[in-house]
């Protein structure tokens, strides 16, 4: 469906910086809180900047007649900056992530959706950052307050399209520590102490492996009789000669 705003654009590739998507923020003290960030756009992106132009045009000629009087101000606060040049807020030159692109802060009251290249909702705050890459909806508009006429930028939705460079100076663990985790020194090895108590050695008899049976001993039932053991043997009978009776220990001869 064709865009029937002639106001509003919806970016190519962009840098994010400055993100306060899920929490707002006033830039000044007792100014009001809002949902912002500021788009770093590429140069070589010249299909955005001609959209952008012809939004802002659009949104001069509504100016002329809602906020003006029908008069255009000889000049006209714009919202898109040369970051090759230097801020307009205090005169010193942009950050060095703004070298190449054009810049442009857009903010609103209402907290914008954010989503992935799947259009799903982006729940996890630390997913969005300064530094990633988004396509991001803006608007434009003519305002007239303090004193000052000009253009300029509402936010609209932001889709995450590719994980970038973090800026604002913050690192990762990974980074911060990979050469320390290369040149540390590996852990000493110890020699290890015997178990104690040692285990005792095993002496006979051994209980039997589980699901063994215990060897069989011969059991003595009701009504059978006793093993019989050898006995000794017996010395043979001897008798007197003379009398012919059986001797008895007695002395040969003697009754």
């Amino acid at each position: 469906m064709a865009n029937q705003d002639p106001k509003r654009v919806v970016t190519g590739k962009v840098r994010l910086s400055y993100v306060h998507l899920f929490t707002p923020y006033a830039n000044q003290p007792g100014a009001e809180p809002k949902y912002s960030v500021t788009l770093l756009i590429p140069k070589s992106d010249i299909a955005t900047k001609q959209r952008i132009d012809a939004a802002i045009n659009a949104a001069i000629q509504d100016g002329v007649s809602s906020r003006w009087n029908g008069v255009r101000p000889p000049q006209i606060h714009l919202p898109i900056h040369d970051g090759d040049g230097v801020r307009p807020s205090d005169g010193m030159p942009f950050g060095e992530e703004c070298k190449g692109h054009w810049v442009m802060t857009a903010s609103s009251k209402d907290k914008p959706e954010i989503v992935d290249l799947n259009l799903n909702p982006i729940i996890n705050q630390s997913e969005v950052y300064s530094g990633m890459y988004a396509h991001v909806s803006i608007r434009f508009f003519a305002y007239n307050a303090n004193g000052k006429k000009g253009i300029g930028c509402g936010l609209g939705n932001v889709q995450k399209v590719a994980d970038g460079e973090p800026l604002g100076g913050r690192t990762s663990a990974a980074a911060d520590f990979a050469s320390l985790s290369a040149t540390a020194p590996a852990t000493p090895a110890y020699p290890q102490q015997p178990a104690y108590p040692p285990a005792a050695p095993a002496y006979p008899p051994q209980q039997p492996a589980y699901g063994q049976q215990p060897p069989a001993y011969p059991q003595q039932g009701y009504g059978q009789q006793p093993p019989a053991y050898p006995q000794q043997p017996q010395q043979p009978v001897q008798f007197d000669p003379i009398t012919g009776k059986p001797l008895q220990g007695g002395i040969m001869g003697l009754g």
